[in-house]
């Protein structure tokens, strides 16, 4: 009885650790998963002190861009996206993110394409993060 209470608590320890390493999305057919804003927060509120290394992608416009956006976000828009695949780095986790989401969708497809294993559509873009009341910066 003990050792099953202690394999079930240390279960239930886990599950943040496994929900931090692991996506937690939805998984497309498209090949990149489509995380809730709360998950991609939560990831980026962890910045270096993060065990997964990651990435915010802003595939917005320049203008939309500077009007407001994540911190420490690289902007490279959906455009000319294609022309610099070799800037996102295939080693850490890509939230791709613009405006709603439908932009950010189309660049995650892109990527995935291209062989990129680790993309997340951060789902409703920055209007779903700033609703839920999250930092942006100009």
């Amino acid at each position: 009885m003990m050792k099953k209470l202690i394999l079930t608590s240390m279960a239930l320890l886990m599950i943040p650790w496994m929900a931090s390493a692991c996506g937690i999305g939805e998984q497309t057919a498209d090949g990149y998963e489509n995380a809730p804003v709360a998950h991609a927060y939560e990831h980026w509120k962890q910045g270096g002190q993060s065990r997964i290394p990651f990435l915010f992608l802003d595939v917005r416009t320049v203008e939309e861009y500077k009007a407001g956006h994540i911190e420490g976000a690289k902007l490279m828009p959906v455009q000319v996206l294609d022309k610099h695949l070799n800037d996102v780095p295939k080693d850490k986790r890509v939230y791709v993110y613009c405006h709603s989401g439908v932009r950010s969708a189309r660049a995650a497809k892109l990527l995935a394409s291209h062989g990129f294993t680790n993309i997340e559509n951060v789902v409703g873009g920055i209007e779903a993060w700033k609703a839920a009341g999250y930092p942006v910066v100009k």
